[in-house]
C-alpha cells in the first residue's frame, strides 16, 4: 500500500508559476504520474516518469510544466510555468507498477489537490 499526499495548489494568475509536491514512500519502485480533472471533464494524464526515469508529458502541458522525482526523499514534484485558466483542476498524483519494463495502471492515488489560474 502507498500512502501519497499532494501539496503546493492555489490560485495564480495566468502566466504564472506554482509547484506541486507528492510525499509517499518508497516511489522509487513505482511509475508516478500526474493527473488533472477539470469540472465537467474526465480526468487526463499530464505527465508520467517511468522508474527508469523515461518521461512523457501531455501535450497541453509540453513545455511549460516538468515532472520530477526525488527518491531519497521520496517525493514527487509537477513544475507548473505559464499557467493558463484552463489548467484550472484539480491535480492527483499516482504510483503505478512498473513490469516488463513499462508501466502498468496506476492504482494508487493522492487526495487531489486544486490548481486555479485567473485571467
Amino acid at each position: 500500500q502507498v500512502q501519497l499526499v499532494e501539496s503546493g495548489g492555489g490560485s495564480v494568475q495566468a502566466g504564472g508559476s506554482l509547484r506541486l509536491s507528492c510525499a509517499g514512500s518508497g516511489l522509487s519502485r513505482y511509475c508516478m504520474g500526474w493527473f488533472r480533472q477539470a469540472p465537467g471533464k474526465e480526468r487526463e494524464g499530464i505527465a508520467t516518469i517511468a522508474v527508469n526515469s523515461t518521461i512523457s508529458y501531455a501535450d497541453s502541458v509540453k513545455g511549460r510544466f516538468t515532472i520530477s522525482k526525488d527518491n531519497a526523499e521520496n517525493t514527487l514534484y509537477l513544475e507548473m510555468n505559464s499557467l493558463k485558466p484552463e489548467d484550472t483542476a484539480i491535480y492527483y498524483c499516482a504510483a503505478g507498477s512498473w513490469w516488463l519494463r513499462r508501466c502498468w495502471e496506476y492504482v494508487y492515488w493522492g487526495q487531489g489537490t486544486q490548481v486555479t489560474v485567473s485571467s
